[in-house]
């Protein structure tokens, strides 16, 4: 597996054809889709065509996954001609799963056993197309996670039922749409149940592909967004607290006490309270199972009745430390980095005190220091 992750970004909804448009338009081997044809052994019944086209201002790669004569198969039969392929194990572990996704749902909503249930358009060998060669090309990406926005869901009942039943217990996310035509199909949801999370990741993009969908509506497609993850902590929590009644030593010496205590970082901002009165707003940054708590030391050492708890996430910048030679002595300097590329040095300013003396030669250190670094790293 890479760093490399992937996001479907999905306003216009997904389907299988829509992914493997998203898939060869940001880089994907167009080869492996007739692979997947031979390999499922459906030369016979599938043509495929790949084309660029537009919706609007939007243009990206169409694919077209045409049936000729060929029956209409059971779940059964689709999933024994997936553990029958030649495929990496993967690939035929992810389309098997998807497959149980839709035979389980359609189940559910037609209430009959899946040696019974006739699928109609999911039976076809374009959904083992849709499915094995989604998989197959995500797989040769080497993606070391991938995402998937909200989804659209129209009102009126044009997200089918099937497609909610493949979507429960995934973590998906449905947004109300105006838009009166299904936007989600049920190959689509299997897709992303079956690999994604449904989480928007931080990441610095490195290139984007757009699948066309088949309604002409405009921006009518699915992108895949591909990059690196941006260094981050998943969740933080955000405690906060007004004190329009504490001296503001006893304050200072509280910001300490949540620092030691193990606060990623505490402000204290001063605010005009009720009825004129100054004040001061305390926050402090926790991690989660922290946040309990740092709360409670807050309620114990200070005049507050109350603390606010929020969840939020915070992008870091990589850091590290190395030490360069001037001719007061070794200082050491903190590098910032992004994605592991130096971006900044900051020389300690209390190294450079100590060894300086007094403020002009502090501020001379501080400069020599930061230059003699950026020299050290490249910038």
């Amino acid at each position: 597996m890479s760093d490399l992750i992937g996001y479907f970004d999905c306003p216009s909804g997904i389907s299988g054809d829509m992914a493997l448009g998203a898939l060869l338009d940001a880089g994907a081997d167009p080869s492996l889709l007739q692979r997947t044809v031979a390999a499922l052994d459906l030369e016979d019944e599938v043509g495929l065509s790949i084309r660029h086209e537009e919706r609007g201002h939007l243009g990206g790669t169409r694919v077209l996954v045409r049936c000729r004569n060929g029956p209409s198969r059971h779940v059964p039969e689709l999933k024994r001609l997936v553990a029958t392929a030649e495929l990496p194990k993967t690939v035929r572990e992810q389309a098997l799963s998807a497959l149980d996704l839709i035979g389980v749902a359609e189940s559910r909503v037609h209430g009959r056993p899946l040696e019974e249930l006739h699928l109609h358009e999911l039976g076809g060998a374009d959904t083992l197309i849709d499915l094995v060669g989604t998989f197959w090309l995500l797989h040769s990406m080497q993606l070391g996670a991938l995402y998937a926005s909200p989804l659209p869901a129209p009102r009126g009942g044009r997200t089918a039922p099937g497609t909610l039943r493949i979507l429960e217990g995934s973590g998906a996310v449905l947004e109300p749409d105006h838009r009166d035509r299904e936007l989600v199909t049920p190959t689509g949801a299997a897709i992303l149940a079956t690999v994604a999370k449904f989480e928007r990741p931080a990441v610095t993009l490195s290139r984007v592909g757009y699948g066309i969908g088949s309604s002409d509506e405009p921006d009518n497609a699915t992108a895949l967004w591909l990059g690196l993850p941006v260094a981050e902590a998943a969740q933080i929590t955000i405690i906060e607290t007004n004190l329009d009644d504490q001296a503001a030593n006893i304050t200072a010496a509280l910001l300490e006490e949540l620092m030691a205590a193990g606060a990623l970082d505490v402000t204290i901002t001063a605010a005009l309270m009720k009825k004129g009165r100054p004040g001061h707003v305390l926050a402090a940054l926790a991690e989660p199972a922290d946040a309990e708590r740092l709360a409670r030391l807050i309620l114990e050492r200070s005049s507050s009745l109350g603390v606010r708890l929020t969840s939020g996430r915070r992008v870091l910048a990589g850091r590290r430390f190395l030490e360069v030679d001037t001719p007061q002595g070794r200082v050491r300097v903190k590098v910032k980095e992004l994605e592991g590329r130096p971006v900044e040095v900051m020389p300690e300013y209390e190294d450079c005190r100590r060894l300086g003396g007094d403020a002009a030669a502090t501020a001379r250190l501080l400069r020599l220091a930061a230059e003699i670094a950026r020299r050290e790293v490249g910038l």
